[in-house]
């Protein structure tokens, strides 16, 4: 356990386990699109089949976490991959509305234990200063995964949309082995298992916290961006601009590349640059974005509503960044994974309404995607400044 490749095959199992959790995230924006054709659902039937996956989510993000401090973070990890495993093969077979509705629920459920036992795992097995570089290699996977769905998943999804969740659960499966085999049970660095414990707090004043209870806000609204925008962005760009899957695909590939370069930048900005500015960082990343938001739907160019695009996701991934390792420079370590689980609830209630809400918005507003875009940007905005609520000791 104290070997120098143990932190390295660690990061690396963790990340191969995070890429598929964001793959899974992703591809369903992609496989909605024939899903819907084949079952002739409205807008609003769409974004209910991705919302619930949202509110399995939500439902058990917090006792995930509390379990993770509790039992260890390892067991979470492992029942977290085999449910997403089991469910992302039964999603294949689906059939009916109400069948895909219940089986992502279950799958959101599944999706719920990986953020916060990852998080705990980096807390226990990396000293203070590592941890938000170590955390924004965890977050590098949003465009890892990004990439794996929208070339390898979209590929699949327009052969045939059940034979790639077929293939995501096998994925799944090797994610699963790989944590299993390097993810240590209970380990900490020695300056860790050396330092002084901190006064054990209890659950009810984690929850009731102000900073806990700020960054669930900010993170609540900032999805309602990120998610609305993942689960909509290939059916806005297939309806605005007439192009098909593989080329939407092609797209965000290209834009998952950019999401990824741009999370280890941030990782190293915020753990250097931005040290202790944290609050300043997010504000200004939330403000920028929430204008290119807006300058993106009013756009009628293919290729400048691309540019506008990328920039859109590198600057929305710096402050999702800031936002979500920003508690391992506040909190004790023996609390990461419960103030995790609570922030990141905060933030899966956001992806739960973001696509129902935002495909209403859509079926009212006649097919167009304006209205919901802008609800977007004003959700990033009000974001920012959530965060002006935040103290520097928690």
């Amino acid at each position: 356990m104290t070997t120098n490749k143990t932190p390295m095959m660690l990061i690396v199992a963790l990340m191969i386990g995070y890429s598929m959790i964001y793959m899974d995230k992703q591809m369903i924006s992609t496989a909605i699109i024939p899903l819907a054709q084949e079952l002739e659902l409205t807008k609003a039937q769409s974004g209910l089949i991705m919302s619930l996956f949202f509110l399995g989510y939500s439902l058990m993000q917090i006792p995930s976490g509390w379990l993770a401090d509790k039992i260890g973070a390892k067991k979470v990890l492992l029942a977290s991959l085999g449910l997403v495993a089991v469910f992302s093969v039964l999603f294949g077979f689906g059939a009916s509305l109400m069948v895909f509705v219940v089986i992502r629920f279950f799958a959101g459920i599944g999706h719920a234990g990986y953020p916060p036992s990852c998080s705990k795992t980096i807390a226990d097995n990396f000293p203070r200063e590592k941890r938000t570089f170590a955390q924004a290699l965890m977050l590098a996977t949003s465009g890892i995964g990004g990439i794996l769905a929208f070339t390898l998943g979209a590929q699949l999804i327009a052969s045939n949309w059940h034979n790639a969740y077929y293939v995501l659960g096998a994925l799944f499966a090797v994610a699963f082995v790989l944590v299993w085999i390097f993810v240590p049970n209970n380990y900490q660095t020695p300056a860790q298992q050396n330092k002084s414990q901190a006064p054990k707090m209890k659950f009810t004043e984690i929850i009731t916290n102000r900073n806990v209870l700020t960054l669930f806000v900010a993170m609540l609204l900032l999805n309602f961006l990120l998610y609305g925008n993942m689960s909509w962005l290939p059916s806005y760009l297939q309806t605005k601009f007439g192009i098909e899957i593989g080329q939407v695909g092609i797209i965000l590939a290209i834009n998952a590349v950019c999401t990824t370069v741009a999370t280890l930048i941030v990782g190293s900005l915020l753990s250097k640059l931005f040290l202790g500015k944290e609050k300043m960082f997010t504000i200004v990343t939330a403000v920028i974005v929430s204008v290119l938001m807006i300058v993106f739907v009013m756009s009628s160019n293919l290729i400048f509503s691309t540019i506008i695009l990328f920039c859109i996701s590198m600057v929305s991934i710096g402050t999702f960044i800031s936002i979500f390792t920003w508690p391992h420079k506040l909190f004790d370590q023996s609390i990461i994974g419960s103030s995790i689980g609570i922030i990141n609830t905060g933030g899966t209630i956001g992806g739960f309404l973001a696509p129902m809400v935002l495909g209403y918005l859509i079926d009212q507003a006649g097919g167009s995607f304006g209205s919901a875009f802008t609800f977007m940007a004003i959700a990033g905005l009000m974001c920012g400044v959530t965060t002006l609520m935040i103290r520097k000791q928690a």
